[in-house]
C-alpha cells in the first residue's frame, strides 16, 4: 500500500520545525529516521496530514558530554551513530551494549535515538533503558521548553507525554557511576524481531558482596516499560546467593501482569520473565566494572 496523501515540509531550523508544529498541531507528524513511521503510514495505520522531516537541521545528531559528567544525545543522532560512539561506550556503556538487539544494522543507520523513544513501542530496548538510566528529555516548543523525566514521559502503548507543537531535541542520561554492574537481554522470535520479553538492569554492591542499589526495568510485558520495584525491595541489602536469585524470579513473576498476544501467552511472558531477570542479574555481577573516564 502507499500512504494517504499529506503536505510535506522540510525546515532547516528548530524554529522553523516549531513553528510548523505549532501551526498544524496534532496533524503533524515528525518524520526522523521514518523507520517507525513510514511503515504506519504505508499500511496507513497512522494518517498524519503533515509530515515535518527534521532531517535537514543541523546540530540535533550531537553525542557528546555533559556538564555534570553524563550524557547528552541529540534527538537525530543515528543508532548506530551511538553504537559506534567512544564517548558513548565510556559513559554509558550498557546504553552501546544495547544497540545490536535493536532490529539489523541497516535499520540503525537511519533510525534515530529520538525516533524511537518518541514512537514509544512498549518491546523497544531504547525506551526500556531510558527508563532504567533515569533519563530526561528536553522537549522544546514554539514559546520555550521543558524537561520530562522518563519515568513520566511513557504513558501507555505508543502513548507518550509529549504534546501537539513539542519536539524531543535532546535525551540527557545522568552521570554513570563507577563500578556499576549492568545487564540486558532479550527473548525474540528472530533476531532483529522486537523482544517477546526483555530485561535491562543495573545494580551496584558494597565491598561486603551486599547489593546496595538495583533497578530492574522489564519491556515486551505491556503497554510501556516496566519498573519491578518489587523485585528491586527484595533484592536491596542482601547478599548475591542462590536463594535470593530464586527468590527474585518469582518476585517478578508474581507482579507481572503481561499481555497476551498472537505471539506469546501472558502465562509465558511472566515465567520467562522471572528467568530472563534472574539470569541478567547473574552475568551483570560477573563482568568487570569499568569506571568511566
Amino acid at each position: 500500500m502507499k500512504p494517504a496523501a499529506f503536505e510535506y515540509f522540510a525546515p532547516a531550523t528548530v524554529d522553523e520545525a516549531l513553528a510548523l508544529l505549532h501551526e498544524h498541531g496534532d496533524e503533524a507528524k515528525i518524520l526522523a529516521g521514518g523507520q517507525s513511521l513510514m511503515p504506519l503510514m504505508n499500511l496507513r495505520l497512522a494518517r498524519p496530514k503533515v509530515i515535518v522531516d527534521i532531517n535537514r537541521i543541523s546540530g540535533l545528531d550531537g553525542i557528546a558530554a555533559s556538564a555534570d559528567g553524563g550524557l547528552a544525545i541529540g534527538a537525530l543522532a543515528r543508532q548506530r551513530a551511538v553504537e559506534k560512539s567512544v564517548l558513548a561506550r565510556e559513559r554509558h556503556p550498557l546504553l552501546v551494549a544495547a544497540m545490536p538487539l535493536i532490529g539489523h544494522f541497516q535499520i540503525r543507520n537511519r533510525g534515530t535515538i529520538g525516533g524511537s523513544i518518541v514512537h514509544a513501542d512498549p518491546a523497544a530496548e531504547l525506551p526500556a533503558l531510558s527508563l532504567l538510566l533515569d533519563g530526561e528529555f528536553l522537549l522544546a516548543r514554539k514559546d520555550g521548553a521543558r524537561i520530562i523525566a522518563a519515568a513520566d514521559f511513557f504513558l501507555g502503548y505508543l502513548t507518550t507525554a509529549i504534546e501537539p507543537g513539542e519536539l524531543l531535541t535532546e535525551i540527557r542520561l545522568p552521570k554513570w557511576r563507577a563500578g556499576t554492574a549492568w545487564g540486558i537481554d532479550e527473548i525474540a522470535r528472530r533476531k532483529g524481531d522486537f523482544a517477546l520479553v526483555g530485561v535491562a538492569v543495573r545494580a551496584e554492591l558494597n565491598g561486603g558482596g551486599i547489593l546496595e542499589d538495583v533497578a530492574i526495568v522489564m519491556f515486551g510485558v505491556g503497554g510501556k516499560p516496566q519498573r519491578i520495584e518489587s523485585a528491586e525491595a527484595v533484592l536491596k541489602g542482601r547478599p548475591i546467593e542462590p536463594a535470593v536469585l530464586r527468590v527474585l524470579s518469582q518476585a517478578i513473576a508474581d507482579e507481572l501482569e503481561p499481555d497476551s498476544d498472537i505471539h506469546a501467552s501472558s502465562a509465558y511472558r511472566k515465567e520467562v520473565g522471572g528467568v530472563l531477570a534472574r539470569r541478567v542479574l547473574e552475568s551483570a555481577l560477573a563482568r568487570p566494572a569499568r569506571t568511566p573516564r
